[in-house]
């Protein structure tokens, strides 16, 4: 053998080795990636259900005397928390139940949104909350001329919190109503969501413009546009956590016919999925999430809470599964970091939240140097 054909064959030694080596690399990070996604969902998993089981004891505590002594424990782990930081806030109930509103929206919003981005449709959430905010108006001209004030099984329709009751059944119709209009126009894709928008705000506006006369319930209009800890009621927080456990379940029994839809809707129709009875399906449980979020986030803000996370796992995963369970992470991350800020600085949660998620994006772009372009595409 020459002495050429040693140097060929060592170089190609050294470029499989380096081959090699960069492949190991690759499958360490990965493997990294995946411890790290893991220890982040189950954190954030253990903190949602003692979530869930702080509004069950706050909902139970009356008449169960062990969720009474649940509840008062929450309250003594907040009054340490207290002390630590200096403050006085998390002893309260009603700094719980917004903790506990926030992290399940953080939950929900984001997993939706994932599929959103992804079908092109990111301002439909900042449509359905305008139409929840005319639910909110609807809301009070029902009580204000029926005169009921009777409870349901989980809301007392005579109370702010029971309006987002009303709320929720206006929005969902309104997410129909943008369904069919997008079907049966000849507009572009983004008109039907333009007109919903604007009209479905000008009637609220008009709504409570007329009832304020006559309605026998004040509504906090600045809370519903900017977002308000102060409207996040028992009645609203229960909703929030019986809906949102609701969605978990759909998404997770039928998440791979979303996956099929979203990236392939043709060969999807082709393979006999109901494309369109799914797409109704995912606007409707949109429309829900928007009215559970709208306490905390406002109608102006509740749409990057669909967007914004979402968007910023977009830059760091590598496959759709991934992206959801990230998304999720950096919205329950952005929940809790905004709300405790908010209530240690007494700011908006709404603003504080969009802000450490707009935060989370830019330092997810940083990170994986990946274009806009190059995440559409991914």
């Amino acid at each position: 053998m020459s002495k050429d054909d040693l140097i060929d064959a060592d170089g190609g030694i050294n470029a499989t080795d380096n081959r090699v080596a960069t492949l190991n690399r690759r499958r360490l990070s990965r493997r990294h990636r995946v411890g790290l996604e893991a220890v982040g969902i189950g954190l954030f998993g253990l903190l949602t259900i003692a979530m869930i089981l702080f509004l069950l004891a706050e909902w139970l505590r009356g008449s169960v005397e062990p969720m009474s002594l649940l509840y008062d424990q929450y309250l003594i782990i907040g009054e340490w928390i207290d002390f630590a930081l200096g403050t006085i806030v998390f002893e309260f109930g009603s700094t719980w139940r917004a903790l506990a509103a926030g992290l399940l929206i953080g939950l929900v919003a984001p997993m939706l949104g994932t599929f959103l981005i992804h079908q092109q449709m990111a301002l439909i959430g900042e449509t359905l909350a305008h139409t929840a905010f005319a639910g909110v108006a609807a809301g009070v001209v029902v009580v204000a001329f029926t005169g009921w004030g009777g409870s349901l099984i989980l809301v007392d329709l005579g109370s702010q919190g029971g309006l987002l009751f009303v709320a929720l059944i206006v929005s969902a119709l309104g997410a129909l109503g943008l369904q069919w209009l997008s079907q049966h126009s000849n507009s572009y894709g983004d008109v039907p969501i333009a007109i919903v928008l604007a009209g479905s705000f000008a009637i609220g506006t008009l709504l409570i413009s007329w009832s304020r006369e006559f309605a026998p319930i004040s509504v906090d209009i600045e809370g519903f546009l900017f977002g308000s800890l102060a409207i996040v009621t028992l009645q609203g927080a229960r909703l929030i956590a019986v809906l949102s456990v609701l969605v978990v379940g759909i998404v997770v029994i039928h998440f791979k016919q979303f996956v099929f839809i979203t990236f392939d809707e043709e060969a999807a129709r082709v393979a006999g999925l109901p494309v369109t009875q799914y797409n109704t399906l995912l606007v409707v449980m949109t429309a829900v999430v928007v009215v559970g979020a709208m306490q905390i986030l406002g109608v102006i803000l509740v749409a990057a809470m669909l967007v914004v996370p979402a968007a910023a796992a977009s830059q760091l995963a590598v496959s759709f599964r991934e992206t959801v369970v990230l998304a999720v992470i950096f919205g329950q991350l952005s929940a809790l970091a905004g709300l405790i800020f908010s209530m240690v600085a007494s700011l908006p949660p709404g603003g504080s939240i969009v802000v450490v998620a707009i935060g989370i994006y830019l330092l997810a772009i940083f990170v994986s140097n990946r274009s806009v372009q190059s995440m559409s595409i991914h």
